[in-house]
């Protein structure tokens, strides 16, 4: 059982150590050395990487679905903690616990930080971060349209009959999205990179936050994040931009072969459309009713901070939490919302609200009407009761995770406040949270040890969709 699993990680774990070639290659340029953290951690990184694909070498027919978990969760974390160890050689950061943090945030797209004082912080741990940024987004994408259907995690079997031209076996079917995913994913990340450059951009930073916006994960090289250009103009291509990454990376290349997208794409982009639009004109009325800002302004702001949370990207360009507490409780929602599935967005899915809310429709009727039969129904496909009971079954495992992580947070002594905004910012993989000291304007580093690491395991499990990794905990999984 663990040979494939070996393997499979050890490769991620070395394409992680070529990876870390490119800033090596820019901490060489800026300092004028002939050696760099990134080169030594690059080394260790295929060393340990090489080891586990050569020594566990085999040739997959088939992957079980106890195979599927573990390469998933396994992956994932050692990817992770495989990450942590420029920062760690490079001196910037101290500590494991902050490492793995950083690593976590980006390798998740959350864009949370430990940082204070990015300004100032070396180029090549800047590009690390998006770089880490960019491979977890594309990372994520892959994840959700090959490897969740598979396993049926939170409704997602559903998604099966969206990849009917696949054949059974799921690596020839992981290998051929693969293809297509890095295609669409590495051309709109240079059309972001471009687009941003020439509205004013320097060359590095429209590197890194072209990728990190295209990722959702909102890693900046600014302290005040986008909020430090000030410009209008790079605002809107980067809600443009933010917009087609929390978008199903899918339809991209249905549209790209003129091949009509299925139903239950088109639908959950038509009702993620919807979402953004009465959030951003709810946040706008109110923030003009106000008198914070007049109407530009305020939908200005209203539309780069609510689309950003939702879309669970977290960059800024104001600090929202001067808004009032009623946009303190509304970015809540925001946060909770989260893009489509087969995008790079994270948090609960625009699909599972989909299926929350036509089950609603569905009860309000049979109240009425109990010897009534009502399907299910999102737009004009027809969900079986298999796919809503896993949805729910998702959203059960999710709130009480939610909740487990902020008392375990709080047992610390960080208040609630402090303890309920991060556990949200980090589980949504949103970054920037309600509390001021981790807010837009904040960062994680106050945190102790103990604290970074929850968190850090907050990240990585809402990235994953919760029951991939709770479910190696049960004795069944074990047992079969």
């Amino acid at each position: 059982m663990w040979q494939p699993v070996l393997m499979i990680s050890g490769y991620f774990i070395s394409i992680l150590g070529i990876a870390m070639l490119f800033p090596a290659i820019l901490d060489i340029y800026d300092t004028h050395q002939n050696w760099s953290p990134f080169l030594s951690s690059a080394i260790v990184a295929l060393f340990i990487g090489m080891s586990l694909y050569l020594g566990n070498k085999t040739k997959i027919h088939k992957v079980s679905i106890q195979q599927g978990y573990l390469l998933t969760v396994i992956s994932w974390f050692s990817v992770s903690l495989i990450a942590a160890i420029p920062f760690i050689f490079s001196g910037e950061i101290k500590g494991w616990d902050n490492a793995i943090f950083e690593a976590a945030s980006g390798i998740s797209t959350t864009g949370a930080t430990i940082i204070t004082d990015l300004d100032t912080t070396p180029r090549s741990i800047l590009l690390w971060r998006a770089i880490l940024n960019g491979l977890g987004g594309v990372g994520i994408v892959i994840f959700a349209i090959a490897m969740l259907p598979f396993l049926g995690i939170g409704g997602m079997q559903i998604f099966q009959r969206e990849n009917s031209d696949f054949n059974d076996k799921l690596m020839p079917k992981i290998s051929y999205i693969a293809k297509r995913i890095i295609f669409i994913y590495l051309s709109l990340t240079f059309l972001c990179i471009i687009c941003l450059y020439f509205a004013g951009m320097n060359l590095f930073d429209a590197i890194c936050h072209g990728i990190a916006t295209i990722a959702t994960g909102g890693m900046s090289t600014k302290n005040a994040s986008i909020g430090y250009y000030n410009s209008a103009l790079i605002e809107t291509l980067i809600i443009i931009f933010m917009i087609i990454g929390a978008l199903p990376l899918m339809l991209y290349h249905s549209l790209i072969i003129n091949k009509g997208a299925n139903s239950l794409r088109l639908e959950q982009v038509k009702f993620f459309l919807k979402i953004l639009f009465i959030y951003v004109v709810a946040t706008t009325l109110w923030l003009t009713y106000q008198g914070t800002y007049n109407l530009p302004n305020a939908l200005r702001f209203a539309s780069f901070n609510v689309i950003s949370l939702t879309t669970s990207t977290g960059f800024s360009s104001t600090d929202y939490l001067n808004w009032g507490s009623f946009a303190i409780t509304i970015f809540i929602i925001f946060a909770l919302t989260g893009g489509c599935t087969g995008s790079t967005a994270g948090s609960i899915k625009i699909f599972r609200w989909q299926v929350i809310w036509a089950y609603l429709k569905r009860s309000l009727i049979t109240t009425i009407e109990p010897n009534r039969v009502v399907p299910i129904k999102i737009g004009r496909l027809t969900s079986d009761n298999r796919v809503v009971n896993s949805v729910f079954t998702f959203f059960i495992a999710y709130f009480f995770c939610f909740v487990a992580l902020s008392i375990l947070i709080a047992i610390s002594g960080v208040d609630f406040n402090t303890a309920f905004g991060s556990v949200i910012a980090c589980f949504t993989n949103s970054g920037p949270s309600i509390s001021h000291s981790t807010g837009p304007n904040g960062n994680y580093a106050d945190f102790n040890a103990y604290c970074k690491y929850i968190l850090s395991f907050a990240m990585l499990l809402g990235r994953l969709d919760v029951l991939t990794v709770l479910a190696i905990f049960t004795k069944n999984f074990w047992q079969n």
